[in-house]
């Protein structure tokens, strides 16, 4: 017999399971059992929508003292306009946060209600999440005039009050350089009393001015448009939450 005539329905025969087994469904995914949940990447997030995200599931840190009132909800932007500054970056509220996109260069907001202006501290969370430039600058009022606590200037990682005798947060004495993590919390905290301007950055502190005999200033520019109570950024996006303030009694008491 012709060998050709025996191959053909063998290999017709061949054909046809394999066809079979390629049409049979794929095997069911694992099941993660209820209460336990599938492992996160051990990437960190690189995305500022990733940041974001990751950054609103954080805790927040703790602030020690009473009679702090909130000024941010993290629900609405009431009390809250964005400042008129030119070709200036959106704000936006994102997973109960206030979001600063990067603006050219300015992104800001102006809180529209009275606030203090001296023998006061305000507290604040913020976070850089894309740029190299402030991420915060927090313009308060001291007295009859206006003061701006930079955060990440200059590149990235000046800090200090601009400005001081007309010099600004680069070049006077509350200035120094320190290293800071895009999407990482910073706890800033400003007190203003009637004789000093104080800040701290998470629990250290970083400036401690005397102000008595010394001219305050906001540093020339669009900053101005911060005044009375605003916060900014330069060329960078920001995040921020738990924007707070309080009225002190007895600014040399801090934890009362």
């Amino acid at each position: 017999m012709n060998k050709s005539l025996l191959l053909a329905p063998l290999g017709i025969a061949l054909g046809m399971a394999l066809l079979t087994g390629c049409a049979s469904p794929p095997p069911p995914l694992a099941a993660v059992p209820r209460g336990e949940s599938v492992a996160a990447s051990s990437e960190p997030p690189s995305s500022p929508p990733e940041i974001i995200r990751a950054a609103a599931a954080q805790p927040l840190a703790s602030v020690t003292g009473k009679g702090w009132h909130s000024l941010f909800d993290g629900s609405s932007f009431e009390g809250w306009r964005v400042t008129e500054f030119g070709e200036g970056g959106r704000v936006e509220l994102q997973n109960g946060l206030m979001v600063f996109r990067m603006g050219t260069p300015f992104t800001g907001v102006n809180y529209t209600n009275t606030v203090p202006n001296q023998n006061y501290e305000v507290t604040l969370e913020a976070m850089r999440v894309e740029g190299d430039d402030f991420f915060c600058g927090l313009t308060v009022p001291v007295g009859n005039t206006f003061v701006s606590l930079i955060v990440g200037g200059w590149g990235g990682s000046v800090v200090g009050i601009s400005s001081i005798d007309g010099d600004d947060a680069s070049e006077n004495e509350t200035s120094q350089t320190m290293t800071f993590e895009t999407g990482r919390w910073y706890r800033i905290r400003l007190r203003v009393s009637e004789q000093k301007i104080e800040a701290w950055l998470d629990q250290k502190k970083i400036v401690d001015v005397v102000t008595k005999g010394r001219t305050l200033s906001l540093r020339a520019g669009e900053i101005e448009l911060s005044k009375p109570f605003g916060i900014a950024s330069w060329a960078t996006s920001a995040a921020f939450r738990d924007i707070r303030i309080r009225a002190l009694a007895d600014p040399a008491d801090s934890t009362n």
